[in-house]
């Protein structure tokens, strides 16, 4: 369930393999603008988080750098360098700040994602 306790509506976003491993691309699902990511770090996983960075006020999570601090899989904001944990949206350097996070799945291929 969602945060507003809604059924999950997936939408399906590209193919698996249009994924550069360790980045994001951005895609409109049901209206929002969400980041998704595909890290390879010895496995495969995927991640959604919105793309949107409340601390510079723009559309820009998914051209972040991805790596990792400590033990968390993060984006880094390409403006303020902000960083943002993949796997549940929490802005490290300021949690009020923070970013939904959205579930992922992949189906024959193509890359699902659940707002």
């Amino acid at each position: 369930m969602n945060h507003d306790n809604k059924a999950i509506t997936w939408s399906a976003v590209c193919s698996v393999d249009d994924l550069v491993p360790n980045t994001g691309v951005c895609a409109l699902v049901q209206d929002r603008h969400v980041a998704v990511f595909h890290v390879k770090d010895g496995t495969d996983r995927l991640f959604a988080i919105d793309n949107f960075d409340p601390n510079a006020q723009a559309s820009v999570l998914s051209r972040g750098l991805v790596g990792n601090l400590g033990e968390r899989i993060v984006v880094a904001s390409p403006i303020y360098k902000h960083h943002f944990d993949l796997k549940n949206g929490e802005c490290l350097e300021a949690p009020e700040k923070s970013v939904a996070a959205y579930p992922v799945r992949v189906e024959k291929r193509t890359v699902w994602v659940g707002v």
